[in-house]
Order: C-alpha cells, then structure tokens, then sequence
C-alpha cells in the first residue's frame, strides 16, 4: 500500500510514523508513505495557499490551484484508489471503513486547514471525506494520523499475532471482552476463573457474553445494526 498525504505542515504528521506500529509497518515494506508539502505547489512568493473567502466572513480558505497541482502531479505518476479529504463534514471514521481501504493499493489523504479549502475541490478531485468525530480540529493532520494507524495495522504482517486486529472492538460490532494478565490475584482482586481453566471452548463462550454485555450496556446502538 501507498499513503500520499498532502499537507501545510508536514512536521506535525510525521512524527506518528516515526514509532511503534506504523514505524514497524514501513521498515518492513509494508506500507510506503510519502508527506507532501502544499507550499512546494505554489508560485506565490510568500508560499501562501490560502485566500480571503468570497462573499466575505472569518477564516481563509485553501486555494484550488497548488491542491490541483498537487493531486495532478501524483495522478500523471500513479492511478489512486481513493482521494480522501478529511474534514469535520465528512463521514464519520468507523471499523468498517478502516478495513475497506486497507485493502486499497494506492491512496491520497488532503489535510484541510483553515476554514477548508475551496469547494471545486471537493466537487473535482475528492473521492471520499471522512471525520474522526462530531468536533472541529486545527486542521486534518491529527485526523489523518487517525485514519493510517487504524488502516495500517489492518495489513497482514503489520501486527505480530495477525488474528489480534480480527478482535478489536468494532470488528464484529460488539466491543471488545475484558482482558487481564498476571498476576491472576491482585489485592484480592482476581481475574475470573475460567479464563484460568484452559477450557478455551468455555473461555470464547465466557468472552462472546461479555462482548455482548459491554456492548449492551455502553453501545446499545451497535447491537441496531
């Protein structure tokens, strides 16, 4: 897989892929991602990419013209899957989502920033827009940051037990079981016999059930679908 991601600060997205998982996940080979710095696709002296909006009102507004240059340069050099815009307007990030696109093979993420970018862009490049939640960011790298780690750990070979991403919450539409590990009695306070017992048929039940019960009582609109 390949991850464009086109951006007025490049240095407040890279760090995330410089650790832990999506670190791994690229020294491996796993995944390529590439930052590209909308400044770099402006004429304008003072690098600017943004303007006064039309019809007047408070924030600036990315510009069409180094965004297109932007998208056009990496479109002539590859075909993309998907052109993602990440807005707070967007659709909102699910599980589901996160497992459509890992299985893409090339795709591009644009940060919004400011009050958003001009809506021509919207309407001529962007194949999808999505939002990490009902709140409104500085700008989309955070959200961006968000969508590759729930994406890439979805990559077989990424996570070192494979079937660990097959019982995440959200996978199945219940949220995850407890979980505990040594010591088996803490304080008094001891982990549930059956996950003691090695009757793994009985522990999967065990855990079906509490499932069910921590989506009940914290998610009752997961179990609607």
């Amino acid at each position: 897989m390949r991850i464009d991601i086109i951006t007025v600060l490049p240095q407040l997205i890279e760090s995330p892929f410089s650790a832990s998982i999506l670190k791994r996940a690229v020294d491996k080979g796993l995944v390529e991602v590439h930052f590209h710095n909308l400044r770099d696709y402006t004429t304008n002296n003072y690098k600017t990419v943004d303007d006064y909006q039309f019809g007047g009102g408070a924030g600036m507004v990315m510009m069409i013209e180094p965004i297109d240059k932007c998208i056009s340069k990496l479109q002539a050099e590859r075909n993309y899957d998907e052109i993602i815009y990440m807005t707070p307007d967007g659709e909102t990030l699910n599980q589901k989502i996160a497992n459509e696109l890992s299985l893409k093979g090339n795709i591009i993420i644009l940060c919004g920033h400011y009050k958003g970018v001009d809506q021509r862009v919207r309407d001529l490049f962007i194949t999808k827009e999505i939002s990490i939640g009902d709140y409104v960011l500085s700008g989309g790298e955070l959200g961006a940051a968000v969508l590759c780690d729930a994406i890439i750990r979805l990559i077989p070979g990424v996570l070192n037990d494979e079937t660990s991403a097959l019982t995440d919450s959200f996978q199945d539409n219940l949220l995850a079981p407890p979980v505990y590990t040594r010591p088996s009695d803490y304080k008094g306070h001891k982990v549930p016999e059956i996950l003691l017992s090695g009757n793994f048929p009985k522990i999967e039940k065990w855990r079906e059930e509490q499932a069910y019960a921590r989506t009940k009582e914290r998610r009752p609109d997961l179990l609607k679908d």
